[in-house]
């Protein structure tokens, strides 16, 4: 009782109250900071992790262009019913060269982190031009006219360099080979052999399965990368991270 009493203190007093809040503000601020300037990385390097390539960089802009993050997050959480559902759960390394990163905050749809190599290009490409024909109860809207969108690589270069001065280690080489590279993900008859050794895992394909490269390719090369590049069969976290 006697501290009830003491605490009364607090709330009639609002000049007393809000040093009181302050103090605990900056107590709890302390010890959540103060820790990670003794750490040399707070993310957790992961094998497999690498840089996007040009078309599926310029894919993920499409995808943040047309507000998909709106309705998918790409962040799973470590519970049962998460993991269950959509598989492994989201590693911070995961996101370490998405600016911004598209962990979201809804699900109108399903989380996408794990959707690359789910499903086909072509399901993809139906399901981005009329969802409805592959969800019948999908809210989604079209996005046929994404096949009609033919794109040509160039600012890619720029794009690149643009991450590469944020962090992302794109070299000079792949900085070079940008064009050159966004067009052979596209074309399965390409030499990409330099294109794989730069970007390991990258799929191959004409996407959409038309000639020349459009918007519906860019997307889906992204979305087919999304959540392949960790081999999780072999992946053991670190517990002291």
């Amino acid at each position: 009782m006697a501290i009830l009493e003491k605490h009364k203190a607090l709330e009639k007093n609002a000049s007393l109250l809000l040093v009181g809040s302050f103090l605990v503000v900056t107590i709890g601020g302390i010890v959540e900071i103060a820790p990670l300037f003794y750490l040399e990385n707070t993310i957790e390097k992961v094998e497999g992790v690498r840089p996007y390539t040009p078309l599926e960089l310029t894919g993920r802009d499409i995808y943040i262009r047309e507000g998909c993050y709106v309705c998918h997050s790409q962040m799973i959480r470590p519970m049962r019913d998460e993991v269950e559902r959509y598989g492994h759960y989201s590693l911070a390394a995961e996101s370490m060269y998405d600016h911004p990163f598209q962990w979201g905050s809804k699900r109108t749809g399903p989380d996408l982190a794990r959707v690359g190599g789910r499903y086909s290009d072509e399901w993809h490409v139906d399901h981005l031009t009329d969802p409805q024909s592959v969800v019948p109860e999908s809210v989604m809207p079209k996005y046929g006219f994404l096949s009609n969108r033919f794109i040509e690589p160039k600012y890619i270069e720029d794009r690149l360099k643009t991450d590469a001065l944020v962090g992302v280690p794109y070299t000079s080489e792949m900085i070079e080979l940008a064009k050159a590279d966004f067009a052979a993900q596209a074309d399965p008859d390409a030499d990409t052999e330099g294109l794989v050794e730069r970007y390991p895992g990258a799929t191959v394909s004409n996407f959409d399965g038309q000639k020349g490269i459009t918007e519906m390719d860019a997307l889906v090369a992204y979305l087919q990368v999304l959540g392949t590049m960790v081999d999780f069969s072999t992946f053991q976290p670190d517990p002291n991270r």
